[in-house]
């Protein structure tokens, strides 16, 4: 890869001299694709000089649901991470673009337009080139609503794409994209001559460090080193073998008994046990900060009352729930910013805290007793069900009775998407972490013209709308409109907040430079076995 200097407009998202070293030192620095996090971890974990080879064994708790690939739920993330390469990349540690299958970028004065130089040496797994076309394909199949993208909206106000050069891409806006890179490191590069068979589960081939070999639904995952991966000696390992174990003491037993090396989805307390004991690691995966919280479908007839959602508010005990559930990996919010954001405020935080009697006089002044509301939350899944066991205590102490409502994973994603919850449910939410507009205008329980708890307002539209169309989201006019999106969200409730999650991964102290993006998929590119 030949050296080139990236071209950064002023309005630029979170610019910064990091960015132009990454372009100046091109693949060199992309080898080493890892984050200031990841090198505290690997020092933690004993990590010596990288050895090639071997096979790693995962146990996760969910299958890809080919359908649902590019919602960034359920089994995506395992299979995003290893197959798929993305534009650009974020570090866990800022919103700040790095290089990846784009080299240089320049945004121009109007913030109406992206050029971005792309690399001459990409192939797909099938041995196929990597061209602009392939890039343009990847941002309209996410614009295309069959597809139920999160950031869709952001994919589809890009109105013109120039691939009139194979290495060069240039897009056009119908208005400022604040977060336009959002998009760029979201977006996996698909392969259009697979498209079909990507649908229907039976290939998925990507340009990233590994090939899916082998998938026997909801039992299995098979990926093989790229050997002719871009970035040169990576991947470090020969194979990584996923099982599907949807129980979290089985997922504990098999890591245990050395089935399996990694794991996702544990107990929080096991996980933190695991930590403590020796030859096992537990990592907090930073960056890829989640947001556990009680969604409120705003139709039903006791919950259109905002009073009841403030009682509801002022009844949750986040504290216990980040401190018991999540073992205190993390920290109670009121509002969906991590304390990294531009958005974060310290004082609108505080606005709910646990107050049993004002939530009871609350209730009190609407006059009209709650009936017994259903609280969802996905099967199986142990942090969940226990958050949903606290709401359901906290909820009873001031006069509202629920009745737990769990539902296999692949039905409740269904139904977040289809806005199809009766009540009450709890759940994680993610994309907080990157830039702030990027939530409300793409996010299932946010989206401000469509969301999971039917939720309309002309006000919060706007809102929305106003943070999503500032193009440097550093300015004081960004934090300005960020500041109105926040006091929609606190002034409504729709969406109740309870904590900062930061989701951990367990695993032998034999596997070394384990990463994660900051959507949550795993990362093994620069991962090895002692």
């Amino acid at each position: 890869m030949t050296s080139s200097t990236l071209r950064f407009d002023r309005r630029t998202f979170f610019r910064g001299a990091g960015v132009t070293a990454a372009a100046v030192f091109g693949t060199g620095l992309l080898a080493a694709c890892s984050s200031a996090v990841g090198e505290q971890q690997a020092a933690a974990t004993g990590s010596s000089t990288p050895v090639r080879g071997g096979t790693l064994k995962v146990g996760i708790t969910q299958d890809v649901i080919p359908a649902t690939i590019l919602t960034n739920t359920a089994g995506a993330t395992a299979v995003i991470g290893l197959v798929y390469d993305s534009l650009i990349t974020y570090p866990l540690d800022k919103v700040e673009a790095q290089p990846h299958l784009a080299t240089a970028w320049e945004l121009a004065d109007d913030g109406l337009s992206l050029s971005l130089d792309l690399r001459d040496d990409v192939t797909f797994h099938s041995g196929r080139p990597f061209t602009s076309k392939d890039a343009e394909f990847s941002l309209r199949t996410y614009a295309d609503a069959k597809w139920t993208a999160q950031l869709r909206g952001t994919a589809a106000a890009i109105t013109e794409y120039d691939t009139s050069d194979p290495h060069r891409l240039v897009l056009k806006f119908e208005h400022e994209l604040g977060n336009i890179f959002d998009l760029l490191d979201t977006i996996p590069i698909l392969d259009s001559d697979t498209i079909d068979q990507l649908l229907a589960g039976e290939q998925f081939v990507g340009t990233g460090p590994f090939r899916l070999t082998e998938r026997t639904p909801n039992t299995s995952l098979t990926f093989e080193r790229n050997e002719t991966y871009w970035i040169p000696e990576r991947p470090y390992l020969d194979r990584v073998e996923m099982s599907i174990i949807d129980d979290a003491q089985a997922l504990l037993s098999s890591l245990r008994s050395g089935q399996v090396q990694l794991v996702q989805g544990l107990n929080y307390r096991d996980a933190e046990t695991l930590g403590n004991t020796a030859g096992y690691q537990s990592l907090a995966m930073e960056g890829a900060e989640v947001q556990i919280y009680v969604g409120t479908n705003v139709t039903h007839p006791a919950l259109a009352d905002v009073r009841v959602r403030q009682a509801i508010a002022y009844a949750l005990d986040r504290e216990r729930i980040i401190d018991e559930v999540f073992r205190g990996s993390g920290y109670p919010i009121n509002l969906p910013w991590p304390k990294g954001s531009p958005a974060y405020d310290e004082a609108r935080n505080a606005t709910y805290s646990r107050d049993v009697e004002k939530a009871r006089q609350i209730l009190a002044d609407t006059g009209t007793p709650v009936p017994n509301l259903p609280l969802t939350y996905q099967a199986g899944n142990p942090f969940y069900e226990a958050t949903a066991q606290v709401v359901q205590a906290n909820l009873a102490e001031i006069g509202i009775e629920t009745t737990l409502d769990p539902q296999e994973s692949a039905t409740f994603v269904q139904n977040l998407i289809g806005a199809q919850f009766p009540g009450l449910w709890t759940t994680f939410h993610s994309w907080a972490q990157y830039t702030p507009s990027t939530l409300t205008v793409s996010a299932y329980p946010f989206n401000a013209r469509k969301n999971a708890s039917h939720f309309e307002s002309p006000a919060y539209v706007a809102a929305a709308d106003a943070a999503w169309n500032v193009a440097d989201g550093t300015s004081a006019e960004a934090i300005d409109a960020y500041t109105v999106v926040s006091d929609e969200l606190l002034d409504n409730l729709f969406l109740i907040e309870i904590g900062v999650v930061f989701n951990q991964l367990a695993a032998s102290a034999s596997a070394h430079d384990l990463s994660w993006t900051k959507r949550s998929e795993l990362k093994l590119t620069d991962t090895y076995l002692t």
